[in-house]
C-alpha cells in the first residue's frame, strides 16, 4: 500500500491504487483503517493531481476514477492558478478528451452515468477558471462537436446546463462579482449559436433523451435569456405543439411553460400571454379533463402523474400572480375560470407542500379583490353592513372583480374549511392510534399554515359572509347527522369557524356561534363513548 505514496516514479501503479480502494470499501479491520490512511494521504498530497490522467485512462474500478476526479476538483478550486500555463492546458485538453470519449458512445455514457456527471462537474468547474479569457473557442467548439454525434450533444446539453447553473444561479455563494458578471456577459453574448442549437434540436430530434436533456437546459436558461429569444421566435409554439402533450416530455415541459409565465414584463408583452395562457389551457383540459378528481387521481398516480400536478400548480400560480389582469377580461372569461377551476381541484390534493404553493396565490387574489371593495366610495358602515350581512343589494349592482370570483370563492371555502389545520391551543388530539390524548408538542410549520389559511379564510369571509356561514353551517349539519361524522372532520371544521372569530360583525357572529355551539352541545349528549364525547366537548371550549 505505502507503495502508492511514492511519487518518484513517472508512473503511478493503477492496479496497486484499484487494490487499496477496494480493501477500503470492502475490506474490515486493520486493513480498512490502512487503506483509509493511505488514499488520504494519496489525495492531499501536492503532486498527486498528475496521477489523475492514470487513474482515468487506466483503472478497471470506478471507485478509483472517482477519487481521480476529487483530486481534480481540488486542484481547479486551491491551486489552479498557481499551475503553469502548460500544465492548465494539459489537464483541460485531457478532461475534454476524457468527456468526448467517454459521452460520444451511448452504451458507455449510459452505462457509466454516474462517471458522467462528475467529469462534466470537474469540466465546468475549469471552465469557470479558463473561459473566456483562456479559452475563447469554448462554445463555438461545444455547438460544432454537438453536430457530429447524437449522444455527444446530448451531453453537451448537460454541460451547458451546469454551467447556466453555476453562472446565474450559484455564483453568489462561489465568485466574485465582477467575475460573476463577465461570465453573465459573454454567456448573453454567445448565446444567440446555443439557442440555434437548441432550436435545430427541438425541431429536428427524435431521440428522447436528447430531446429530455435539451429542454431541461432550455429551462435553465429562461429566467435569464433576453425576451426577444421567448417572445420573437418559434420557441413557446414548440414546446405547445410538439412536446407539451407527450408523456415523456410534458413535466419538463410544463416547467419551461412555468418559467416563462412567472417572467414580469411590460405591458406591450401581454398579448403574447394571452396565447399562451389559452393554448396550455387548451393541453391541460386535454391531459387532465376539467371533471378529474384531481385530489384522488393524485393519490394513486405514478411519480410523473404526481409532478404534472406539482407542475400545473406552478403554472397556475406563476401566470396568475404575475399576468392575471391581461387575461381578466370579458372575451377570456371562459379560460379564466376554467383555470381556477382547476387551481381550486388541485388545492385540494393532500399535499402540504403544493397547497402551500396554491395558498400562496389565493392570498394575493383575496386580498386585491377586499381592497378593491375597501376602495369603494361608499361610507364605512354602509360598506361593512353590506359586506356582514351577505350584501347582494349593495355589491352585486356594483361591477366589481369578486363578482367574476363568486363561484370560485364559495369552492375556495369549502375547500379552506375542509383542509384547515390546527391552531397551537389545541392540546386535545387524535393519535396514530386512534386514541384521544393531549398535546403539547408545537408544530411550527403547521402553526405558520394555520396562520395563513385564517388569514385566507378571513378574507374570504369578508368577501360573502353569507356564503361562508351557509357552507360552515352545512358542514356542522352533516356532523349531527352523522354523513360525515369523524374527529378530524370535527376538528378540521371547528378550528374554521373559530379562525374567522372577529369576522362578522357582532349580532351576525353571536347568532352564528349561538347556533354552533347548540348542535355541538347536542351531538355530545348524542354520541356514546367518552372518546367522542371528549373530541365533541374540546371543540366547543375554544368557540
Amino acid at each position: 500500500m505505502e507503495a502508492l505514496l511514492d511519487f518518484s516514479n513517472e508512473h503511478l501503479d493503477v492496479e496497486l491504487l484499484d487494490r487499496v480502494v477496494m480493501t477500503f470499501y470492502s475490506g474490515s479491520g486493520s486493513e480498512q483503517q490502512a487503506a483509509q490512511r493511505v488514499l488520504t494521504q494519496f489525495e492531499e498530497h501536492p503532486e498527486s493531481w498528475a496521477r489523475v490522467p492514470d487513474i482515468l485512462e487506466r483503472s478497471s474500478f470506478q471507485q478509483s476514477k472517482y477519487i481521480g476526479l476529487q483530486i481534480l476538483e481540488k486542484v481547479v478550486q486551491t491551486r489552479w492558478k498557481l499551475l503553469p500555463d502548460g500544465e492548465r492546458q494539459g489537464i483541460r485538453n485531457f478532461v475534454v478528451g476524457i468527456v468526448v470519449k467517454v459521452s460520444s458512445d451511448e452504451a458507455s455514457m449510459r452505462k457509466e452515468k454516474s462517471y458522467v456527471s462528475k467529469l462534466n462537474l470537474a469540466l465546468v468547474q475549469i471552465l469557470k477558471q479558463e473561459w473566456p479569457h483562456n479559452w475563447p473557442n469554448f462554445i463555438p467548439e461545444l455547438v460544432e462537436s454537438s453536430k457530429t454525434n447524437l449522444s455527444l450533444c446530448e451531453n453537451n446539453m448537460v454541460i451547458l446546463k451546469l454551467l447556466s447553473e453555476e453562472i446565474f444561479d450559484f455564483s453568489a455563494e462561489q465568485m466574485t462579482q465582477a467575475k460573476t458578471k463577465n461570465l453573465k456577459n459573454q454567456m448573453c453574448g454567445e448565446f444567440s449559436e446555443i439557442f440555434k442549437l437548441c432550436l435545430e434540436v427541438l425541431e429536428e430530434a427524435q431521440k428522447t433523451q436528447l430531446i429530455k436533456a435539451t429542454l431541461e437546459t432550455l429551462l435553465r436558461f429562461l429566467n435569464w435569456i433576453p425576451l426577444g429569444y421567448i417572445f420573437e421566435t418559434t420557441i413557446i409554439d414548440l414546446l405547445m405543439t410538439r412536446f407539451l402533450e407527450v408523456a415523456e416530455f410534458r413535466n419538463v415541459t410544463l416547467k419551461c411553460l412555468a418559467e416563462i409565465a412567472s417572467l414580469s414584463v411590460g405591458p406591450e408583452y401581454d398579448p403574447k400571454f394571452v396565447i399562451l395562457f389559452a393554448m396550455v389551457m387548451t393541453s391541460i383540459n386535454r391531459m387532465i379533463p376539467p371533471n378529474t378528481n384531481i385530489a384522488e387521481a393524485y393519490a394513486n398516480a405514478s411519480d410523473s402523474g404526481q409532478e404534472l400536478v406539482l407542475n400545473l400548480a406552478l403554472f397556475l400560480t406563476n401566470f396568475l400572480s404575475n399576468h392575471l389582469r391581461a387575461v381578466e377580461t370579458e372575451q377570456n372569461q371562459d379560460v379564466l375560470l376554467n383555470a381556477h377551476l382547476y387551481m381550486v381541484k388541485v388545492s385540494q390534493v393532500d399535499e402540504r407542500e403544493i397547497f402551500k404553493i396554491c395558498l400562496e396565490y389565493w392570498l394575493k387574489l383575496v386580498a386585491e379583490l377586499y381592497e378593491e371593495i375597501q376602495s369603494l366610495p361608499i361610507g364605512d358602515s354602509g360598506l361593512l353592513m353590506g359586506l356582514n350581512l351577505g350584501g347582494p343589494s349593495i355589491l352585486n349592482s356594483i361591477s366589481l372583480r369578486k363578482n367574476i370570483y363568486s363561484d370560485v370563492l364559495s369552492n375556495l371555502r369549502l375547500v379552506v374549511i375542509e383542509k384547515m389545520v390546527k391552531p397551537e391551543e389545541v392540546l386535545i388530539v387524535e393519535n396514530d392510534e386512534g386514541e384521544v390524548v393531549r398535546e403539547f408538542m408545537k408544530e411550527s410549520d403547521t402553526i405558520v399554515l394555520y396562520k395563513s389559511m385564517r388569514e385566507l379564510l378571513v378574507y374570504l369571509t369578508h368577501l360573502d359572509v353569507l356564503d361562508t356561514e351557509t357552507i360552515l353551517t352545512e358542514k356542522l349539519g352533516k356532523q349531527v347527522d352523522g354523513t360525515e361524522w369523524s374527529w378530524n372532520n370535527l376538528n378540521t371544521l371547528c378550528w374554521a369557524i373559530g379562525s374567522i372569530s372577529g369576522a362578522m360583525n357582532e349580532e351576525t357572529e353571536k347568532r352564528f356561534l349561538v347556533t354552533v355551539i347548540k348542535e355541538l352541545l347536542g351531538l355530545v349528549e348524542m354520541k356514546r363513548g367518552k372518546d367522542n364525547k371528549a373530541i365533541v366537548a374540546s371543540n366547543i371550549i375554544p368557540l
